[in-house]
Formats: structure tokens, sequence, C-alpha cells
């Protein structure tokens, strides 16, 4: 496939069954359309129902399969409940994306409690809340792919986020111990790391700031989601199956 074909790495998931958070726009809705375009089943979650809706509707229309499950990721038993109705449904589960996050940023002397609670509760509860949910029935079936996005402000800091840096660094270390305790059911859990990407949430810092940070990438311009979506892909398929633990950057050279 070309870059402007959609998905540019081939692999079959058909018959697994995947569950994608914050798929309703932006990164998670690329994730969820590749995954099920795959051949996978697709459990799409997100609290914005609406939004939710047209993933699902666009993805179904074009000949995939997927289901909206609306639910906030920090409601341990609204997680639960979507991970055992998703089993119930489709008789298993075989990937988690863990992709949810927000951001609230401000300097760390004027951020406010609310700012730093919303974004480690999403960003780093919810990644908890599903991996333990998931890890169940995969521990059960003996086999699943965990994916977390992280994000290199969990590698690097990024002034004026330092509750979003804080709660993707600690999505690294959940990923890296995971990994360690899953292995022997050979489940692997691995995470990516996005650079700048081309998104609502980009798109807010403005065309100004945009411009400097596209001076500081080697490659000289954004990312796309679908590049993350490859590299989510590539993880969900038998390709990966030797790698667990491990943080995989997609970042145009910004962190090297």
């Amino acid at each position: 496939m070309t870059e402007e074909n959609g998905s540019r790495i081939a692999t079959d998931l058909t018959g697994q069954v995947a569950i994608v958070t914050g798929a309703a726009r932006g990164l998670g809705q690329a994730i969820a359309t590749t995954l099920a375009a795959a051949g996978a089943k697709v459990a799409c979650v997100d609290v914005d129902a609406e939004a939710l809706g047209d993933t699902v509707s666009a993805i179904n229309a074009a000949g995939g399969t997927a289901e909206a499950l609306p639910g906030d990721v920090t409601d341990s038993g609204r997680v639960d409940e979507i991970v055992s109705e998703v089993v119930k449904k489709w008789g298993g589960l075989h990937v988690l994306v863990n992709n949810a996050g927000i951001t609230r940023d401000s300097l760390i002397v004027r951020m406010k409690d609310d700012q730093w609670d919303s974004v480690i509760g999403i960003n780093l509860r919810g990644t908890f809340l599903f991996t333990r949910a998931a890890a169940r029935p995969m521990m059960k079936a003996r086999r699943g792919r965990i994916i977390n996005i992280a994000s290199v402000s969990g590698l690097m800091g990024n002034p004026g986020q330092a509750n979003y840096s804080a709660s993707k660094a600690g999505v690294i270390g959940l990923t890296r111990t995971v990994a360690r305790e899953l292995a022997g059911r050979s489940i692997t859990v691995n995470a990516i790391a996005p650079g700048f990407i081309a998104t609502d949430m980009t798109a807010a810092l403005g065309e100004e700031i945009l411009a400097e940070v596209r001076k500081q990438i080697p490659l000289g311009r954004l990312g796309q989601p679908q590049d993350v979506a490859d590299a989510v892909l590539f993880l969900a398929s038998a390709s990966a199956s030797f790698m667990t633990g491990q943080i995989l950057t997609v970042d145009g050279g910004l962190t090297v």
C-alpha cells in the first residue's frame, strides 16, 4: 500500500478481538480503523458517545466490524463491564490498545490540583484499569497483546506538561513491569512513544509554535495518526511476538 492509501503494512488479524480506548478521534480513531481493516473485531471506547458512534459507523461502512462501548476509563466498574461484555460477545480478547489521554498544560507553579488529577487519572489510572481487566481473559487464553500509547514527553520531559510527562513516564514504567509479569503466559506488553502528531491536541498549540516544533524534528514534519496506527498494527501482529517491555518511539527523530 502507498502512504496515501491507509495502512502501509499488511497483517491478518481475522478472528482476533481488540479494544481501543480513546477511539472517538485522532490517534484512537486511526488505530481502531487500522485494526478493523486488518480483520479484527474492534470494541471502541470513549466518553464522547456521539463521536465514538461516528468512528464505529465509518468502520462498519467500510466492511469492518466494530462496536461502540462508551465509558470513562477511570471508572473501575465500567472498565470491568466493558472487558466482560467484549469477551462474552466475541469469545475472547486478543489485543488491548490503551490510547485514551488528555492534556491540561500549565507551568508547575500554576498547575491546579484538578489539572494534575485529571491527567494522571485518564492517562495512567485508565491504562492500569484496562490492563488489569484485560490481563485476566488473556492469561486464561495464554495469549495477548497489550499496547500502551505513551509519549516522548514521558522520555524527555516537556515544559508546561509536568502532569502529562509524569503520566506518560508512569505508563512506560507500567509497561515494563507488566511485560515481566505476563510474559510467562505469552502476553506481550509494549508501548509506543509518539512525538508531535497532527491531531486536534497538537493543533491547539497554534501554528507559530508548530512551526518551531517542525524545526526541531529531523524529518521536518509532524507525524500523522497513521504513523502511530501502523506501529500498533506491527506490535499486534505475529511479527512482534518476540518483543515485550519495549518502547517504540515514533517521533521523526526528535529524541535522537
